[in-house]
């Protein structure tokens, strides 16, 4: 199947050249004039790789980034007249895999899109042979190795805690009572003074979630319990 592209990009002539290169290599594009309708597009199709402009109106690439990281892995790209390198590092701390300053070769942008594809094509080819991994945006658990990763980088967790986050990954979407959560894991009755479950999440957030206080993967559903 053809990769399918997303540009994002306030300039339309940018767009279109950009959609021109990438279609003469038999890729599939849809194009954006702002990151709101990007954000909409991502919910109707699903894309193997963003090109993503940082200076836009309405919401800048940073903020797109960082919106779209919060449940999808495919490969960014981010696109800027800027050239500091600070300018690149807050673009790469945001989530993007690569970085290019405007104005741009378009044949090196073809060259890096399609250097993204292979890798993230080799990744997640690994990730399917193994029906035991679990996928939840940039987490991903290996219920076989019981190895976690965030971002495709490894997170440590203790056995109660990998225990925990499997329960939870299993059930996604659905909110488990602090009881259920801890009759599941420690395997005996629960009491309602221990607060057992709720020191091993915060541990859990601690090690996972990029701002623990504002999670974006254990949910606290408040008299209820917990959900992923």
């Amino acid at each position: 199947m053809k990769p399918k592209i997303l540009i994002i990009d306030d300039d339309k002539e940018i767009r279109n050249l950009i959609s021109i290169y990438l279609e003469n290599e038999g890729m599939q594009t849809h194009r954006a004039e702002d990151a709101l309708e990007g954000l909409q597009l991502l919910e109707e199709y699903d894309f193997d790789l963003i090109i993503l402009d940082i200076m836009m109106p309405k919401m800048d690439g940073i903020q797109a980034c960082i919106k779209i990281r919060e449940e999808r892995n495919m490969p960014i790209i981010m696109l800027s007249a800027k050239s500091e390198d600070m300018d690149k590092i807050q673009g790469l701390t945001s989530g993007a895999d690569d970085y290019l300053s405007k104005p741009f070769n378009p044949l090196e942008l073809i060259a890096r899109v399609k250097s993204q594809l292979r890798r993230s094509n080799k990744y997640n080819t690994s990730i399917r042979k193994n029906k035991n991994i679990m996928e939840i945006g940039s987490l991903q658990i290996n219920v076989d190795t019981r190895q976690v990763y965030v971002q495709k980088k490894e997170v440590r967790l203790t056995p109660k805690e990998f225990d925990i986050l499997e329960l939870l990954a299993r059930n996604k979407g659905i909110v488990l009572s602090v009881q259920k959560i801890y009759e599941a894991v420690w395997k005996e009755d629960f009491f309602k003074s221990d607060n057992n479950v709720m020191v091993h999440i915060t541990k859990i957030r601690d090690k996972i979630e990029e701002d623990p206080k504002h999670p974006i993967y254990i949910k606290t559903v408040w008299g209820v319990g917990y959900k992923i």
